[in-house]
This record gives C-alpha cells, structure tokens and sequence, in this order.
C-alpha cells in the first residue's frame, strides 16, 4: 500500500456530504444496513454518527463480506492465523487508520478505528478477527507519538502495507495487571541491550515481526518513584535468534489468532529499538492504554450486536406449538433488554473515543476525565455483550450449543472484553478512587 493509496482513503473519507452508500440522498434505513456477512439485518442505531465514521463502517464490511461466518468457523476449528483477512485490511490501507498520513496511514482517530473494530466483530468474524490487526492500531499509537524519525520511517510504512505483523509485551505472570511491578529487563551493553524475562499472553507473536515491549531498565528498588525505570522498545522479534522461545498457549476463544508465552534469555536487540527517553516507557504505553480500551469496547459492542441479530432472526424463523418463539415475552424480553444495554454502553463507548480525539487538540480536557470515560466504556460494553451473546445462546435453545449457529463461538469470545486488557474489578477500582474519592483498598 502506497503513501498516496493512503492518503487517498483519507481523502474519500473526509469528502462532504458523502454517506454510507456514497451518496447525499442515501435514507438513513439504507445506512443502517450497509454491509452484512452474518444473514441478520444489522441492529445498531447509527443516528448521531459522522460521516466519517459510516463511512468506515460502509467500507470496512465490504471488506469483511468476503469473509462469512464458514471462514471464521473454520479458522476456529483449525486454530489457523486469518493472514489473508489480515493481508486484505492492508491491501486498502485500513490498518493505519489512525495512523499519520505523513507515513501513509489514514490520519484519522480513535473513534473511527473503534468504529472499524465493532464492525469487523459484527461481521462475524467476532473477536479474532479483531485481534487479527488489534495490535497494528493500538500499539502503534505510542511509537508513532514518540518515536525517532528513523523508527517511524521504516517501520510505520512497513506495518501500514502489511509487510510487518506486530505484537504487544506487557503482561507478565508474576505480575498480573500491576505493571509496575514488571521484571522483564532491558540490560545495556556496547551495542544495544539484552533482554531476559517473560511475558505472557501475547497476541500473534507467532506471526509477528516486531514487539513493542515495555521492559526494565532500572531496577525497581533504584527507581526514584514506581513509575520509572521502565522503558519501551520497538524490537525485531526475530525467531532464527538464541534467546527467544515462543510457547503458544491453548484457549477457550479466538482460537485464530495465537496466544503466547515468551521468553528471552539474554535476547539481543539494537540500541535503536529504544521508543523516547529512557525510564519513561510507563508514561509512553499509557498513551496507547485508553486508545486499546476504546477499540476493546468496539469489539464488544460488535460481538454483542451480532449474537443478537442472530438470535431475534432465530426467535421470528424457529416455530415450536404452532407459533413462532419471539411471540413469548420469555425469549423476546431478555432480547429487547439486551438491545438496550448494547445502545448504552454504544454511547459511552464513541464518547471516550472521540472525547480522546479531541484531547490530542484541545488540552483542557484532562487526560484523567479521558481515563475514566474509556475505562466505562470498556466496562460497560463488555458487560452488555456478555449479556447479549449469553441469552443469544439461550434463544437458539439447544441449537445454541451447535457450532453452525456461530453464537457459541461469539459467547466464548464474548469473555475477551470481560478479562483484557483490565479486569472488570481494577475498573471498578480506578473509579471508586477517580471519581468517588474512596480509599484504595490494594
């Protein structure tokens, strides 16, 4: 994918007047249902969105309709990597949506990233479709805001056309969700550093040629204040090399997609792999820490619209004595109130996004309002998905359990958002300290 290629998305996107269907006087009904790979009318109410935003969605499920729910049952079953549904968002540029156009990527935000990721959920691709590319957008926010000019020369352009696959090296086993307390060190030599350590969970690493990784460069004991001493780099994750093992973790969902531990063992890596100042990584991966919340709510808003599609289909078409079963409050109730969890939390989710967009221009939005609005939006979406895939399984009855209905397959990926990349629980922590002011009680 060219420069120009890209910046020539950009610039359909931000044509005016345009609409989903690319034309002025195309009625709102025809908008809402643009694009469809899963056999159900797309339920979401899209009143209120930009045009940027539909667009996205118009485009990113055409490009998803190539790749119907026998696709993405079939990389399940077999655990194989979608690398041409990955290749297929790179061929049109869609993997630098948020990304600067002075490197070939789109230039456009979070909102419209968040707006691609639901979509591609929605699809029917559920969440490995989305952790297919997940990392390409969000863990690429803190290297193209603080890397060297060297660093985003080659290596955004290079994960923009799909020539490079990325990973994200945060989480550790020891460690949890207290980043902080990372052991993973980055020792300095003549001509670089040494990695040793471990991480844990991490996505497409078998496939990825690039880590971001937050690793330590001062000791936690040395460090003048918790938060420093840790670094970031953009490393080579380069196989063929001593001191890299790879073990794929077996999991319940996404099965497409690998999950991994790693570990390195006096890795090499070049003193150019360091992203900014020394001792100030944490601060770094926190840039691209709301931005992953946003898109992880996306997910799960598509994940949770999806199985409910699936399931009000179901409940019109499934007969049983003499009468379709949506006709019983029992089964169309829980469905309604499902819908209406996936519209609120739908609404909290494009806040925090766009309110992060406009953080970047307009610094009297705090960071710590931002925080809070992507960590609700998280919250609640993952939530309200839970709910609606959970009662889309029971809807279908016994038929929910049969892997061509694809609702079990949602419902195991469903408990994604639940878990990454914070519990349920430190969310509610962060806001009974942020926002309620109540002590910290770990």
């Amino acid at each position: 994918m060219s420069v120009a290629a890209s910046r020539r998305i950009a610039a359909a996107l931000r044509q005016p007047g345009r609409t989903c269907a690319s034309a002025a006087t195309t009625s709102h009904t025809s908008r809402r249902r643009c694009f469809s790979s899963t056999g159900s009318r797309q339920l979401m109410e899209t009143t209120g969105f930009t045009e940027n935003e539909l667009m996205v969605r118009e485009a990113i499920g055409a490009v998803c309709s190539q790749f119907p729910n026998t696709y993405w049952q079939e990389r399940d079953e077999t655990e194989t990597n979608p690398t041409d549904f990955h290749a297929a968002l790179a061929k049109d540029g869609w993997l630098g949506i948020a990304l600067p156009e002075s490197y070939g990527g789109a230039g456009l935000g979070i909102a419209e990233a968040t707006m691609m990721m639901q979509t591609i959920t929605e699809s029917g691709a559920g969440m490995a479709g989305a952790q297919a590319i997940h990392a390409n957008v969000y863990a690429t926010q803190p290297l193209a805001k603080f890397g060297s000019k060297e660093q985003l020369e080659e290596t955004i352009p290079a994960i923009i056309s799909g020539k490079v696959r990325v990973c994200f090296g945060v989480t550790e086993p020891n460690a949890g969700l207290n980043t902080l307390s990372l052991t993973t060190a980055a020792t300095k030599t003549d001509d670089g550093y040494v990695v040793s350590g471990q991480k844990i969970w991490i996505t497409n690493a078998q496939v990825a040629s690039k880590m971001i990784l937050l690793a330590r460069t001062t000791p936690q004991e040395e460090a003048t204040k918790p938060s420093e001493g840790l670094s970031l780099f953009c490393i080579p994750l380069d196989k063929s090399q001593p001191g890299l093992e790879l073990r794929k973790i077996k999991k319940m969902g996404g099965r497409a997609v690998d999950a991994n531990e790693v570990f390195f063992d006096n890795y090499k890596i070049p003193a150019s792999s360091l992203v900014g100042q020394a001792g100030k990584g944490f601060k770094m991966a926190l840039h691209g820490m709301n931005a992953e919340r946003c898109l992880l709510a996306g997910e799960a808003l598509g994940l949770g619209y999806a199985a409910l599609g699936k399931a009000a289909q179901y409940a019109r078409e499934r007969v049983v004595f003499n009468r379709p079963i949506g006709m019983n409050q029992g089964v169309a109730h829980p469905l309604a109130d499902a819908f209406m969890r996936l519209e609120a939390a739908k609404l909290a989710t494009y806040h925090a996004a766009r309110l992060y967009d406009a953080s970047k221009k307009d610094s009297s939005i705090r960071q710590d309002a931002v925080g809070v609005a992507a960590n609700s939006a998280k919250y609640m979406a993952a939530e309200a998905a839970f709910t609606a895939c959970e009662r889309a399984v029971l809807a279908h009855g016994g038929m929910g359990y049969a892997a061509e209905y694809d609702v079990e397959r949602w419902f195991r990926e469903c408990l994604v958002p639940r878990i990454a990349p914070v519990s349920r629980e430190m969310i509610l922590n962060y806001i009974s300290e942020r926002v309620l002011q109540l002590p910290r009680s770990y």
